[in-house]
């Protein structure tokens, strides 16, 4: 893959390059003996009671939590900036509502559904029993190198399963250790860790998982999905794209500022449903950045040698983050940064960008970066032209207190998922599903809708002793003519 395209899965980037590698062929043979492993494992217990997976979510949980601090040391040094209290919020704090809610509703989630059969099945009866897969592959990407571990594998262990996971290579050493944690924790043939380079991947995305979830860029999810589709394994994909914010008319435009630029600053932007551009009634730009200025001088003083913000985790992203910038400096748009860059350090500030041409890179391509593009419209209709006339993204943001206007966004487009006056925030939301739709992925996965994904609900019949079957079996005669024109009729 080129440096200069968006990823917020570099560690698996190059295997858009490596789905042919040569290499790719002793990777999978270790791999597929694992996978066999696993699945003979699964059919001596194909059905794991609610206690025993109750016991391996609490295992997950406890060995986890109990590393905390050696956690977050390894993401701090694998990033070379990221502070203890934002890796608490932002993987902890989300990570553990998603086992208590399974922990709290698993039990109920797992019961047989009783379905309707219609009139002419009576007195037969109908249910779903929501029956575990097998063995799911989870992909990893590095921004969130824990919770995007461990959130997919609670959903795959709440539903009975086992589970393999390709932790990333951008991320050595949170993927060494998390790796150690999970072997001292459950059996090889249960969860198992893989680390390795882009053939590694490569060859995991190819295996005949029984469900397939992969977190990264939109560009590598086409080799995922080509992969899986050979094997016809079934695929969430956790992508990405332009997330786009409507600031409406009347909206409080400092508490939408406010709000903005925490997600936007967040993990340096480096987020997949961080806001990628605003869109605003013309005229309030400047408000817009000076607020921008003030808020962002507030969350962090003394920027240089502030410990709370994150770097840009590379030097690569970082040199593509500096040449989205130039490129749109050169093409006339207006840079207005909000503090300093330090390539030695991979500290990144802030970036409002104004004017900015549409052929640019920085408004074509995913950002994962914190750069802010700001884009004025007149009317709501056009804001939602410009939404509509581009790629479905993961999250939309609107601002806004008029029923009217909510509305309107709710019912007049199409996003993975919309959150309105907030940002980010949906994500840990116990009850929301979490997905893509379109370019930004599909399938979706957090509580129940997780529990779902890596769940066959299977439809059973069962058939009453007495039944009219008979009725309907040839040789069909006068009787049977009346009958379906009966059934025909009602």
């Amino acid at each position: 893959m080129k440096q200069d395209l968006p990823e917020h899965l570099a560690s698996h980037a190059a295997e858009a390059h490596s789905m042919d590698s040569t290499h790719e062929g002793d990777a999978r043979a270790p791999l597929a003996a694992l996978l066999a492993a696993q699945r003979d494992a699964f059919l001596r217990e194909p059905f794991p009671a609610w206690d025993v997976r109750a016991r391996n979510l609490k295992a997950l949980r406890d060995v986890l939590f109990a590393h905390r601090d050696a956690l977050a040391e390894a993401m701090n040094a694998d990033f070379g900036q990221r502070s203890k209290a934002e890796v608490a919020l932002a993987e902890f704090v989300v990570l553990k509502q998603e086992i208590d809610a399974a922990l709290r509703h698993g039990a109920r989630w797992m019961k047989p559904q009783r379905r309707a059969v219609g009139k002419w099945l009576l007195p037969g009866r109908a249910k779903v029993v929501p029956q575990p897969l097998g063995v799911a592959g989870i992909v990893v990407p590095w921004n969130y190198p824990l919770l995007l571990a461990a959130s997919p594998l609670v959903c795959a262990l709440a539903a009975g399963n086992r589970a393999m996971i390709k932790m990333s290579e951008l991320t050595p050493r949170t993927s060494a250790l998390f790796a150690e944690l999970i072997g001292k924790t459950f059996a090889r043939d249960h969860v198992a860790v893989v680390n390795g380079d882009a053939s590694v991947g490569a060859a995991f995305s190819a295996l005949p998982f029984d469900h397939l979830l992969f977190t990264g860029s939109t560009r590598v999810g086409h080799e995922v999905m080509r992969a899986a589709a050979a094997n016809l394994t079934p695929v969430t994909l956790e992508l990405g794209g332009k997330s786009p914010v409507i600031i409406g008319e009347h909206a409080r435009l400092d508490d939408a500022v406010d709000s903005l630029l925490l997600g936007k600053t967040l993990n340096a932007g480096q987020t997949c449903i961080a806001p990628d551009y605003v869109l605003l009634p013309r005229g309030q730009e400047d408000a817009f950045i000076a607020r921008a200025r003030t808020r962002f001088a507030q969350l962090y003083p003394d920027f240089a040698n502030n410990r709370d913000y994150t770097s840009i985790i590379s030097a690569r992203h970082f040199e593509r983050l500096q040449r989205l910038a130039d490129e749109a400096g050169a093409s006339g748009a207006q840079l207005h940064a909000l503090g300093t860059h330090d390539a030695a350090t991979r500290r990144f500030a802030p970036v409002i960008v104004t004017n900015a041409p549409a052929q640019t890179a920085l408004m074509e391509e995913e950002i994962f970066g914190p750069m802010l593009p700001l884009v004025p419209y007149d009317t709501l209709d056009e804001a939602l032209r410009y939404v509509n006339a581009r790629a479905r993204p993961l999250a939309l943001y609107l601002y806004a207190d008029d029923a009217r206007t909510v509305e309107r966004v709710t019912r007049e487009t199409v996003a993975g998922g919309m959150a309105v006056n907030e940002t980010l925030m949906h994500i840990a939301a116990e009850g929301l599903p979490f997905g893509g739709v379109g370019a930004s992925g599909m399938g979706a996965y957090h509580g129940y809708e997780g529990f779902v994904t890596f769940s066959k609900m299977k439809p059973v019949f069962t058939q009453a002793r007495l039944n009219a079957r008979g009725l309907i079996a040839p040789p069909y005669g006068r009787l049977f003519g009346l009958l379906i024109k009966l059934m025909l009729k009602a």
